[in-house]
């Protein structure tokens, strides 16, 4: 009953959005501008969505110190962004953080934080785009409002996260004295952060970051050619720029609460990115469609074969998942409500 509650608010969003759309498109000169589109330059961007989720998996390895098997890493990657298309509450995220514990030797509250980390990386990227696109937007107040505000919560993020890595010694020892009339709190919550602390040491490893910083900056320039690919076969009149603008919003919009998947929250933002400087909100939403094909290709194919070779079904990891909830809540009944 609990989940159905948190489910709610993302799925107001969806509904809401995807609403919006129905009114607003005309569907005929959608699907006129699906079959009119240039599938040349689409089948670039299909091999540039695989080059993404091989480039990804190194990001995250770097991440992970090189300590799993770069194969073990890229299916551990493919599973958790299949997960995120059907699961709600973003349970891919830990979905992958789990399915690699298992095959690793790393703990799975070691392999967490670097999650978070490339999650806060990734709205950094995004915010940086937005304000890099501002430029060559007629009306961009808002916009840049709003790429100031996420880019400064991501700053604030990641100091945080790195004094806490400089300091974790003190933020243990403060998280005992507080944590001491909880006997259950205070031994897993222990270990947990013991482990947490050491993910985020990769904060603290300039050369680290920095090889970690190349990656990312490497996939983001993929997924901007791609998007751009994209963009093209449906607007022969596109320019590069309309790209970053788009691409920040496909990032921010995903961060909406929404439905599994960001149903109707990743196609409004898309296709609305794409309308400020088309005006054509039909023909934008079939390139928010293709976009959606394009993120679900390369997770799709990846993350079955991964499944597949581990013996496992998106059922069965979502019970797991949810077993291993549930056993937390119940060695702590204090903190299921």
């Amino acid at each position: 009953m609990k989940d159905i509650k948190r489910l709610i608010p993302g799925a107001l969003v969806s509904i809401a959005l995807i609403a919006a759309i129905l009114y607003f498109v005309d569907f005929q000169t959608m699907w006129s501008a699906i079959q009119n589109a240039n599938y040349r330059i689409l089948s670039g961007s299909i091999i540039l969505s695989f080059l993404w989720m091989f480039v990804r998996a190194k990001v995250w390895q770097t991440l992970l110190r090189d300590k799993p098997k770069y194969v073990d890493v890229l299916f551990a990657a493919s599973e958790g962004y299949l997960l995120n298309t059907f699961l709600p509450f973003r349970l891919g995220e830990v979905g992958r953080a789990f399915l690699l514990s298992r095959k690793s030797g790393m703990t799975f509250s070691e392999i967490l934080p670097t999650i978070i980390i490339e999650r806060v990386v990734d709205l950094a990227f995004a915010a940086a785009f937005l304000l890099a696109a501002l430029p060559y937007m007629a009306d961009s107040q808002d916009s840049e409002r709003i790429g100031y505000i996420v880019g400064g919560v991501v700053i604030f993020g990641l100091v945080m996260m790195y004094v806490l890595a400089r300091n974790n010694k003190w933020a243990l020892d403060t998280f005992h004295k507080l944590s001491v009339r909880w006997p259950f709190l205070q031994k897993f919550g222990g270990s947990f952060l013991e482990s947490f602390f050491e993910g985020l040491g990769v904060l603290t490893d300039g050369w680290l970051f920095i090889r970690f910083l190349l990656w990312m900056s490497f996939n983001w320039f993929i997924a901007l050619v791609a998007y751009y690919l994209i963009t093209l076969a449906f607007f022969p009149q596109a320019q590069p720029e309309w790209t970053l603008f788009i691409l920040s919003a496909a990032a921010l919009g995903g961060a909406i609460p929404a439905l599994p998947g960001g149903v109707g929250t990743f196609e409004g933002a898309v296709s609305a990115a794409l309308f400020v400087f088309t005006k054509d909100q039909s023909t934008s939403l079939a390139v928010a469609l293709t976009a959606r094909l394009y993120n679900y290709l390369n997770s799709g194919v990846l993350g079955t074969i991964g499944l597949m070779r581990e013996g496992q079904t998106l059922s069965g990891v979502y019970q797991q998942l949810m077993n291993m909830r549930n056993k937390q809540n119940a060695a702590n009944p204090d903190e299921v409500n």
